[in-house]
């Protein structure tokens, strides 16, 4: 991904404002049948798509409930004047969650609120609901990762299995194999021991053969498998066709490593940057251990901190701006009404009520005006919007992995730079 190509370079940013607005409207239900739901595919005529809303609107006009009937054909009216706003559908479609959300201080502080997703991959059903809840499945499916990798770290005392799903890896179960050592106990022959021990191999191959295909094709269904682990048990297992035919012909790589079980699939990833390298995980791995790298060398390249990577944004040095996922901090702007004068400041999410509440009770530092309109944005919005002009990627990352908690223990705002500054 370059920095010159505009169209897949917020994608990190993109999901995770999708991701971001799923969680919000899960937790949001209406106090009636008032919450409009719209699914809109691609070949869908936007013209259709409102003729169709009127005719709802049209037939909410029945309601019995005053108040019901007034906030679903506001938000009817709200969805239609957004549609309006295309002159064709979107290319992969639309999506739009629209109603009245229950306010503090109960029944007649409802607030319409409106949604509005450019999914990025194309809506294939024209779904119009009209709920006490949004209908988020289908947004959910379309988040679904379909480039599911398994890992299947064995040897002849324990197998790991894992999965590597997008940004995210897990380690998903892990095996003993029951099958004795090398070295036999005293009373029994040399011959007759290692036949023992290569029946329990065989039946511990099957069990796991068995296993495998219940976490990689019904439990997880992957599309790639990597077998790893020290030795040659895993390529006697791999050679000998115990893995189930669809498994085996998924096979991306058999790998040696120092281990196998749960240290043997976080091992396997670490060294699978070729097999893998289309996984979000190890895109997401290489740029924390580049950001690393530079932090400590003497290069200069790399910064952290939320000040300092602003500082840098404004100079145009940053080349990737890198933000933890679950950073919890947000922007909040202090704007007077009377004379424009802006105080901006950065706070920890939980202490957005108190913050605001003072920078709305303080008088304006240049008029004394008390006139003041605060508004928030999300720290990733906002840098998103502050690396448009110096065509600066931003990358959301994961803190599932290690590297995630890595960048996360710099503060979760960091940068790499194009130039020292």
């Amino acid at each position: 991904m370059t920095n010159g190509d505009t169209s897949k370079k917020f994608d990190s940013v993109q999901l995770y404002r999708i991701r971001k607005l799923l969680s919000e409207l899960s937790n949001k239900t209406g106090r009636g049948t008032e919450l409009v739901t719209l699914y809109l595919p691609p070949k869908k005529p936007i013209h259709e798509a409102i003729s169709a809303l009127r005719e709802e609107s049209g037939t909410a006009s029945n309601i019995k409930s005053d108040t019901t009937r007034a906030h679903v054909q506001d938000a009817l009216t709200k969805t239609m004047a957004r549609l309006r706003l295309y002159k064709n559908t979107p290319e992969n479609g639309l999506i739009i969650f629209c109603g009245a959300i229950p306010g503090p201080g109960g029944p007649g502080n409802e607030v319409i609120e409106l949604h509005e997703v450019l999914p990025s991959k194309p809506v294939t059903t024209y779904l119009y609901r009209c709920d006490d809840h949004f209908h988020l499945d289908p947004l959910r499916e379309m988040l679904k990762e379909e480039n599911v990798i398994g890992i299947l770290a064995l040897d002849a005392t324990e197998s790991g299995f894992g999965i590597v799903s997008g940004d995210n890896w897990e380690v998903v179960d892990v095996t003993s194999s029951g099958v004795s050592g090398k070295t036999r106990k005293g009373g029994q022959s040399a011959r007759r021991y290692e036949r023992l021990r290569e029946m329990e191999l065989t039946e511990y191959y099957n069990r796991l053969a068995d296993h495998a295909k219940k976490a990689f094709l019904e439990q997880y269904i992957v599309k790639g498998l990597i077998v790893s682990g020290p030795g040659p048990t895993k390529d006697q297992f791999v050679k000998e066709n115990y893995l189930d035919y669809r498994l085996q012909k998924m096979i991306l790589g058999v790998l040696d490593t120092g281990y196998a079980g749960r240290e043997g699939v976080r091992e396997t990833i670490e060294k699978s940057g070729d097999l893998l390298q289309n996984a979000r995980v190890i895109q997401e791995s290489k740029l924390v251990q580049r950001f690393l790298r530079e932090v400590n060398s003497d290069t200069g390249l790399a910064i952290y901190g939320v000040d300092d990577v602003i500082k840098a944004l404004r100079r145009a040095a940053v080349d990737i701006v890198l933000i933890s996922e679950d950073s919890d901090t947000l922007y909040l702007k202090a704007a007077c009404s009377k004379c424009g004068d802006v105080r901006e400041k950065f706070i920890k999410r939980s202490h957005y009520v108190n913050e605001k509440q003072a920078l709305m009770s303080s008088p304006c530092n240049k008029c004394g005006s008390q006139e003041i309109q605060v508004t928030e944005k999300d720290i990733v919005d906002y840098f998103a919007d502050l690396a448009i002009d110096s065509n600066t990627r931003v990358e959301v990352i994961s803190s599932k992995t290690e590297d995630g908690a890595m960048l996360k223990s710099f503060g979760g705002i960091s940068a790499l730079l194009r130039y020292k500054v």
